[in-house]
Order: C-alpha cells, then sequence, then structure tokens
C-alpha cells in the first residue's frame, strides 16, 4: 500500500527526544503495519470542533477528519453517549426503543426504496456485509472496482481495494477499472468513458465464465484522487450494472453525511438509486459505528436464510450517537454551512493556482475538495504535495494527501468547518506556497 505521508525514521527531522521516545515504544508495542503520518509526527491530547491540541498546547486547524462529522467532542454527542452508558449498553436481541428510532431517523434521510438498516461497528465490515448480501443475492461473483479504491481491511475488501499495492491480491473475479477522471474541456465524455469501461469490465467476466454480483464504488471516489463532475455522470454506467443483473453498491462512507454540501449522500449529487448504501465513520463522530441501508427485497433471502448479529453493531448507546449525530446536522443546518464553506475554499484555492504553477486541478464538492500538484511538464507532483503538507503542519493545519502518486491535497475537514475557517486554510496555504515557490 502506497505509504502516503508516512513518517519515516531514517528521514525524520526536527523530532524531539520524548517524541522518539514514544516513536520506539509504539514500534516495540505495535508492531510495524502501524503508520504515523508527518516527517514529525503530531502529539495529539485534546480536540474541539475544528481543532485539535498537542501535548504542548499548539492548536491545528484539523482539514482531514471525517471521521468526527459534527466536529470532536460535540457536546450534544457526548451528551447522548454518556446518558446512555450509563444507563444500559446491550445488543439488539433484546427490545429497545434507541436502535428503532435511530434506524427511523437514518432511513429518513434516504430515498424511500432503502428503507431497511443492518448495523455493524466498521465500515470494512459494512461492505463485507453489502458484498456477502450482493452474491447471496445475484448468485454472481463478479465485482467491479476503481483502480485507486479503498473499501476496507476485511479479506475480502481488502481483496477490493486496489490502493493495498500489489502485496495485497485483488480477488481474482474482480475487475479493476480506471477512475473517472475530470474533463472540463468535455464534460459528458466523463460519464460515456466510465460506462464504457464498465461494459468492457462485465465483457471480460463473461468471457471468463464469471457471473456479475456488483459495481462497488466510492461516489467520490476519494482514493482515487477524488473526482466529482458533472453530475450526473455515474447514471450510464449504473444502468449497465442492472442490465447485467448486479447491483450498485454506493461507499457513502467518506462521502455521506452531508459532506456535498448539497445532499445528504454523495450518490444523490448523481441522481441515482444504490440497491446497498454503506455507512461508516461519521455516524458516530468517532464512537466505532457504521452498517448499510438496501431494498427489502435484496435482503429478504439473505436474511431469512442466513440471520445476521453483530454484539456491538446497533448497541444502545451506539445508537444514542448515532441519532445525536443526525440530530446536529439538522439542527445546525449543517448541510447549507458545508456548502459556503466548500465554495470558500475552492475559490480561494482556484486563486492562488493562478498564482503558482505547481497547482494543477482544484475541483471538489462541498467540503472535499481535491488539489492536484503537477511539473512544469503536467506530471503528478508527489515531492512537491508533501512537502505543502508538512509545511502546513508546522503552520498549524492538519491535511493529507492522496491519488495513485500521493499529489492530490485531500481536503475533508469535519463538517462543522465555516467559510471563515476556509480562510485559514487559504493563507495557510498561499503562506507555504509563497515560502516555496
Amino acid at each position: 500500500m502506497l505509504k502516503t505521508n508516512a513518517f519515516d525514521a531514517a528521514a525524520s527531522e526536527n523530532v524531539s527526544q520524548s517524541a522518539r521516545e514514544m516513536i520506539e515504544r509504539r514500534r516495540r508495542l505495535l508492531g510495524p503495519a502501524y503508520q504515523l503520518f508527518y516527517k514529525n509526527p503530531v502529539h495529539l491530547v485534546r480536540g474541539e470542533g475544528v481543532w485539535v491540541f498537542d501535548a504542548a498546547g499548539k492548536k491545528y486547524l484539523d482539514v482531514y477528519n471525517n471521521v468526527p462529522s459534527v466536529g470532536h467532542c460535540h457536546p450534544y454527542v457526548l451528551e447522548a453517549l454518556i446518558r446512555q452508558a450509563s444507563t444500559l449498553n446491550t445488543h439488539t436481541r433484546y427490545l429497545h426503543d434507541n436502535v428503532l428510532n435511530f434506524a427511523e431517523k437514518l432511513v429518513s434521510t434516504m430515498p424511500p426504496e432503502l428503507s431497511q438498516v443492518m448495523f455493524t461497528c466498521t465500515g470494512s465490515e459494512a461492505n463485507d456485509l453489502a458484498l456477502r448480501i450482493a452474491e447471496d443475492f445475484t448468485g454472481g461473483t463478479g465485482v467491479i472496482i476503481t483502480e485507486f479504491s479503498y473499501h476496507g481491511m476485511t479479506k475480502a475488501i481488502a481483496g477490493l481495494s486496489a490502493s493495498m499495492g500489489p502485496y495485497v491480491k485483488v480477488n481474482g473475479d474482480a475487475r479493476v477499472i480506471p477512475a473517472p477522471v475530470h474533463n472540463p474541456a468535455n464534460p459528458a465524455a466523463v460519464g460515456k468513458k466510465f460506462a464504457a469501461d464498465v461494459r468492457a469490465a462485465l465483457a471480460d467476466m463473461r468471457r471468463h465464465g464469471i457471473k456479475p454480483a456488483a459495481l462497488m464504488i466510492d461516489t467520490f471516489f476519494t482514493s482515487d484522487g477524488g473526482f466529482f463532475d458533472p453530475a450526473g455522470f455515474l447514471k450510464e454506467a449504473i444502468d449497465e450494472i442492472h442490465k447485467a443483473g448486479a447491483l450498485y453498491i454506493a461507499d457513502e462512507v467518506q462521502p455521506g453525511y452531508g459532506r456535498s454540501g448539497e445532499h445528504m449522500w454523495g450518490f444523490q449529487r448523481h441522481g441515482v438509486l444504490p440497491d446497498i448504501v454503506s455507512l461508516g465513520k461519521p455516524m458516530g463522530n468517532g464512537h466505532p459505528m457504521a452498517g448499510i441501508t438496501i431494498k427489502p427485497h435484496i435482503l429478504e433471502r439473505f436474511g431469512n436464510e442466513s440471520s445476521y448479529f453483530n454484539t456491538f453493531g446497533g448497541n444502545t448507546v451506539s445508537s444514542a450517537v448515532g441519532l445525536a449525530v443526525l440530530e446536529v446536522i439538522e439542527q445546525e443546518a449543517l448541510i447549507p454551512s458545508v456548502g459556503r464553506a466548500g465554495k470558500a475554499i475552492l475559490d480561494g484555492i482556484s486563486e492562488l493556482s493562478t498564482r503558482f504553477p505547481a497547482i494543477g486541478s482544484v475541483r471538489g464538492a462541498g467540503l472535499f475538495v481535491s488539489v492536484d500538484f503537477t511539473t512544469a511538464e503536467g506530471e503528478p507532483d508527489s515531492a512537491t504535495a508533501l512537502a505543502v503538507v508538512n509545511a502546513l503542519r508546522d503552520e498549524g493545519v492538519l491535511i493529507g494527501a492522496s491519488g495513485p502518486h500521493a499529489n492530490i491535497l485531500k481536503i475533508r475537514p469535519p463538517l462543522v468547518f465555516t467559510a471563515e475557517h476556509s480562510q485559514i486554510l487559504v493563507e495557510s496555504l498561499e503562506k507555504v506556497l509563497s515560502k516555496m515557490f
């Protein structure tokens, strides 16, 4: 797996002795699989809203984390968690109002066809469950994914996460297709090419005797580098999937919960209807919870024949937290606020691109903005992107990079980010670029 912005002990600079001791302790206790961000890792101890604080008291603007969707340590969500945790925490095999209240609120945000919910603890579990149901319903095993996709860490789903790299093999019946890259000169070509790639993958499955089960895509193609436009470009590809008797699984772990600033769910930007929607991190604002929504006729046989149980999925505390998050999004009118904040980022960085040629494409939807860094020849420039990421860390802004070449700034802050916070980000980026160029 490409270790984007990973700490490298051999090339580290300006790392304090206390940090080095903690890094060594991590290595000794957690082993080699865990990754740290930044050349000089950040030791965080507290969060509040869009801000996090390190052990020395320094404040950082969080421009990366979609997990605390309504802000770090939101008091309304915390109060719901504490109240229920101090009363009862048990699984879904007992009657309790919380899971029903949460489920009703969640499906009310979805198209009416997606009227049933199953709860898990992680997005990986949610996608694994979605895959199991899709294979059961269709009788197929073929899944189409994009070439730098990420859908999770279970054995089955890691094999459908092409970004994991050559060490983790793509599932044998899966087919990998290119992400739908923006084409401002000919927007209509984006959807046509993506649909053609889906048709080619389906044809290859037929040649190899593989029955298709699903197209599994992150609606914003976030790990591929973030591709959003033109709105509606997914329609033709989804039609092809349904003609082939397969299902459309919308992975909404990153695009969902109002991140587009237009709709609650990323797939709504394209006017398409998924058969299964997988949900994850933002559901609990940091509390581990996830799940799927699904069309009832697709779930019926699997549910009756296989049954399903998850000890912690949908427990009373998680349900209270999940409901509180949805209520905050509604009560604080976060979706229109996301739209305003996202536009401020997009406009601000687009203006910077006219002065700093290292910035290539700038694109986004709400509070998900992608900023390409390219060389003078137009090639991906990962060195500059990672230098910017680390320089912003020193300026008190935490951000990430994505894409196959790690040359794309991944701007994905909590939904409580405002236009004022956007201005801080743009000014910090301008300061960093002015020093570099």
